[in-house]
C-alpha cells in the first residue's frame, strides 16, 4: 500500500509542476498577443504553486 501512495504523491508533485508550466507559457503568449496578462495564466500558476508546495510539504511529512 505504500507504493502506491508514494507514486501518487509524485504524480501529484509532476501534475503540479505542469500546470505552473502550463500558466507561465500562457501567461508570456497573452502578454505577447495581447499586451496583458489574463487572469486564468494567473490563476494556473497560482494553483500550481500552491499545490507543488503542499504536495513537497506532504512529501517531507511522511519522511520524518
Amino acid at each position: 500500500m505504500k507504493p502506491d501512495i508514494n507514486k501518487n504523491i509524485k504524480a501529484q508533485k509532476l501534475l503540479s509542476v505542469l500546470i505552473t508550466a502550463i500558466g507561465i507559457v500562457l501567461l508570456v503568449f497573452m502578454i505577447t498577443v495581447e499586451s496583458e496578462p489574463g487572469a486564468i495564466p494567473l490563476l494556473l500558476i497560482t494553483f500550481g504553486t500552491g499545490w507543488y508546495f503542499v504536495t513537497r510539504y506532504r512529501i517531507q511529512s511522511r519522511h520524518t
